[in-house]
């Protein structure tokens, strides 16, 4: 069963795919969706759908007094 980046929208086949917080990625697009860094699967952050880095999530959705 081929899977589709929530990123991109187009098709991620089993030998390309980084899986991470339950999407398929393709390499390329899963990155920050703010400052643009290249994620590594597992160690970010989502807000509608999309990845963050955590510095990026924690300055842009958290409230000043939480981190």
């Amino acid at each position: 069963m081929v899977g589709y980046c929530p990123i991109c929208g187009k098709p991620v086949y089993f030998g390309e795919k980084k899986r991470s917080l339950g999407r398929d990625y393709h390499p390329l697009c899963l990155k920050c969706q703010k400052c643009m860094r290249t994620l590594t699967a597992g160690q970010h952050a989502e807000h509608d759908e999309k990845p963050y880095c955590s510095h990026c999530y924690l300055r842009m959705f958290c409230s000043k007094g939480t981190w």
